[in-house]
């Protein structure tokens, strides 16, 4: 993995931080209600995993079929951003599971 994918990853993770936070127009009760930031926030994040998983096995597809404007290199790029967007999420999952587990393993 090189550190211009790793650079793109993190960008991606700071835009989504920015736009999970509340801005200061909005009032305390508002942001009470519903889901918490958190679960939107993972949820983008999800999302956009999946998404990008998407465009790559249909991006991939289309160049078995042979359509035209579709190259492997395009098709590459894109499966890697696939891959390193879901090894970031499964990274996220680990971390998550490791911090609940210590939580539930503080004694009271």
């Amino acid at each position: 993995m090189s550190q211009m994918e790793i650079d793109r990853v993190l960008a991606q993770i700071r835009s989504l931080s920015t736009q999970a936070r509340p801005s200061a127009a909005q009032p305390a009760a508002a942001q009470g209600s519903g889901e918490s930031q958190f679960a939107t926030l993972l949820r983008q994040g999800i999302d956009q995993v999946n998404q990008s998983q998407q465009r790559a096995t249909q991006l991939a597809d289309a160049f078995a079929r042979g359509a035209p404007g579709v190259e492997l290199p395009q098709v590459m790029v894109q499966m890697e951003k696939a891959s390193v967007s879901f090894r970031a999420l499964t990274e996220v999952r680990n971390r998550l599971i490791s911090a609940y587990q210590d939580i539930m393993n503080m004694q009271m």
